[in-house]
């Protein structure tokens, strides 16, 4: 059985490998449980809409170019394993973090943008009232946030980060753009060409 101490061993062993950026993980999506995922699952759906791969083994990266891996890290239950996340996210080789957490004390996307700083941190409130205990950090504290439940597009906005040092994930989510855009084009054309009851034969 894995325990939180051999976790933690795992990510400082990372962190001291000196390992090479292009074969880390890019982004590392954290949640406080795995009950969780549910939501969370938007941001894995929107990296793999742009192309990433889920890295699994730190030491044996995929082929994909850019990646992102995974943990559950709960701010109350294991705070020395969040501690150890956020220590370690710079030394090995994080760009952005997406951090979930539901409840009322959802702590874990802003405790891990204190911890990890200057990595920034885009925290998805898993429940409407998480939203508050998500977004409230004080002034130079900072953390991004989207809108309860929106992992997908917390996911977007890590992508944004990378893209402003990486022409190729810039160019991916351009494509990824203009194909939202064609799809609602389609919906509007069949709305008016059918009208609403061939539209909703169709």
């Amino acid at each position: 059985m894995t325990t939180v101490d051999d976790l933690i061993e795992r990510l400082e062993s990372e962190a001291a490998a000196d390992a090479d950026p292009s074969t880390t993980p890019d982004v590392g999506i954290i949640m406080g449980s795995d009950s969780d995922l549910p939501v969370m699952e938007g941001a894995y759906e929107a990296l793999e809409d742009l192309g990433f791969a889920e890295q699994t083994d730190f030491g044996d990266a995929p082929d994909a170019r850019f990646t992102y891996e995974s943990y559950v890290v709960s701010a109350h239950r294991t705070p020395e394993l969040m501690y150890a996340y956020g220590e370690t996210a710079t030394a090995r080789g994080l760009d952005v973090i997406v951090a979930g957490a539901g409840g009322k004390s959802a702590d874990l996307p802003n405790m891990t943008a204190s911890i990890a700083y200057p990595v920034p941190v885009i925290g998805v409130p898993v429940q409407e009232k998480s939203v508050g205990s998500v977004i409230g950090m004080p002034t130079g504290a900072p953390i991004v946030a989207v809108d309860a439940g929106k992992s997908y597009n917390a996911a977007l906005s890590a992508a944004q980060v990378l893209a402003r040092e990486h022409d190729e994930v810039e160019e991916r989510l351009l494509d990824l753009h203009d194909g939202q855009k064609a799809g609602v084009a389609d919906v509007s054309a069949d709305l008016h060409d059918l009208g609403i009851d061939g539209f909703r034969d169709r």
